[in-house]
């Protein structure tokens, strides 16, 4: 009886808005939350009483139903007809494609003295409106998976100290069928996020065509009625299983209504039974939620035969996307600049990897797992690394190299002494400091190779004596040896000591004078 009260004083309130203070059926509609069909097809009814809103404000229920013809058609074979079939419009609702024309169009093969399109569209309505089912019927199935974080928390208990600290709660819901995911994180962070996402698609067994988050910072950058900026994981994780997201829009209470609605749910049938229970291990939280959210996905709905988890299986699972082969890992993204030596450098790991040389200079894109390394230029993959993790090491792949780099892959700071030591002694000491003085030996390679093949130009004795001039002056480069040779300096002698003894004189006090 109150919900038929409810029902009675909406159409009161059509009648008082639309007569009294002349609005709009549109605006009648938004006000009281109902459909401009139903809206326009009661103020029609009324208008047709040749009545006004104060002659009838006072009328019971059943004589308002009466004054209006509403009661007749309950008595009425065609729409009896017509009303059992409801129940199965709301299910055929949720499929692809599926609206109030088609399934009019069927109705009406089967019926053809049937209502007209407007009359079912408006019988439905009503029948909707005064079903007060739990469930959106227009939300398609396989379409939306709603996900957001509860405002309330559960808590978990220290074994030791007895402390007691809240852990976060993430709830996942499907448009269609209802079918709920639940689940305790330490954080809402991007990484706990991302993995909450990824284990509601998993418990689904399948793939929504999008993913609706709230205007949440693991998710969403910045929020927007028209160009959200999604955070760069969470984009990368909905290309993973090829989805997508669609943030809530901000200040749209609808967009997120559904996702609320299931926190309310949820509140009363997990977090009210286990409000009791002690919990130590995030595990075994989770253990006791699994528990109750199957519960909960087996509760029938009110109105319909049904529950959650039947009505996923016959509607939505079938139209799920199919999970890709493996689990999405976690990536991080860094933007760098191509070094002249055509590496970039990954400061998390101080580590250098290559790029093909041609891209030395330009700004690249750097994406990493907990194995792997990723470089891009414009969206193009340039090179993929394993992921070593050793400070200030080089990565290089020899397809990257020039050729005349690729020559010296192969080499190493002992065949570089060698090759030295059989120029001069000089010179293999001069390349065993160059080396010694680079933090990478392979970056010495160029120089040292230099100074050896100096000894095809000039003598190996020049060459020799112009790598010791360099050691005694700490010149460690090619161009020192190289300018010291072309100006000869190799060739001048260091002057001998002078041994001549001081001349005689009357103001040099000889060395008896300081005994």
């Amino acid at each position: 009886m109150a919900n038929r009260r409810i029902r009675m004083e909406k159409i009161k309130e059509i009648i008082r808005l639309g007569e009294e203070l002349n609005l709009s059926n549109r605006a009648i509609a938004r006000a009281l939350n109902v459909s401009r069909p139903v809206v326009a097809q009661y103020r029609n009814d009324f208008k047709a009483t040749g009545l006004n809103y104060v002659q009838i404000k006072d009328k019971s229920d059943q004589g308002l139903l009466e004054l209006l013809g509403r009661n007749k058609r309950f008595k009425t074979p065609r729409y009896g007809d017509l009303v059992s079939q409801f129940e199965g419009y709301v299910k055929e609702l949720k499929r692809t494609g599926v609206n109030l024309q088609v399934l009019w169009e069927e109705y009406q093969r089967e019926t053809p003295r049937g209502y007209s399109y407007s009359q079912f569209c408006y019988h439905f309505q009503v029948w909707r409106q005064a079903s007060q089912l739990t469930m959106h019927i227009e939300h398609k199935a396989g379409d939306k998976l709603f996900v957001d974080f509860t405002g309330k928390k559960l808590l978990l208990t220290n074994p030791k100290t007895g402390e007691l600290s809240e852990v976060e709660t993430f709830v996942a819901i499907l448009g269609a069928s209802l079918l709920t995911y639940v689940e305790a994180t330490e954080t809402q962070q991007r990484a706990d996020w991302i993995r909450a996402n990824e284990n509601a698609l998993w418990y689904l067994g399948g793939v929504p065509l999008a993913i609706v988050p709230d205007c949440l910072k693991s998710g969403v950058v910045k929020g927007s009625k028209y160009e959200p900026d999604i955070n760069l994981r969470y984009g990368d994780f909905a290309r993973h299983y090829g989805t997508v997201i669609l943030p809530a829009r901000p200040h749209r209470p609808k967009d997120k209504a559904l996702v609320e609605n299931a926190v309310k749910t949820i509140y009363s049938r997990i977090f009210a039974p286990l409000r009791d229970r002690r919990f130590f291990t995030l595990r075994e939280l989770n253990q006791a939620i699994s528990e109750k959210l199957a519960e909960h996905n087996e509760r029938y709905f009110q109105r319909l035969k049904m529950n959650r988890r039947q009505l996923f299986e016959e509607l939505e699972r079938p139209v799920l996307k199919p999970l890709p082969k493996k689990k999405y890992e976690i990536r991080y993204f860094q933007t760098a600049k191509a070094q002249f030596n055509y590496h970039v450098y990954l400061s998390c790991d101080k580590h250098y990897y290559s790029v093909p040389f041609q891209y030395r200079g330009k700004q690249v894109k750097i994406i990493t797992t907990a194995s792997g390394v990723e470089i891009y230029h414009d969206n193009i993959r340039l090179a993929s690394h394993l992921r070593d993790r050793t400070a200030n090491k080089y990565t290089t792949s020899p397809e990257h190299m020039p050729s005349h780099h690729r020559f010296y892959q192969d080499w190493s700071p002992g065949k570089m002494k060698y090759l030295a030591q059989k120029v001069g002694s000089s010179v293999h000491q001069l390349v065993d400091q160059i080396l010694a003085r680079r933090t990478h030996p392979e970056q010495a390679y160029k120089v040292c190779l230099g100074i050896i093949n100096l000894g095809k130009k000039y003598d190996h004795q020049r060459v020799d004596r112009a790598c010791q001039r360099a050691l005694e002056f700490e010149y460690y480069s090619y161009k020192a040896v190289k300018n010291i040779l072309e100006k000869g300096l190799d060739r001048i002698e260091e002057s001998e000591p002078s041994s001549k003894s001081l001349p005689e004189h009357e103001n040099i006090r000889g060395s008896r004078y300081y005994k």
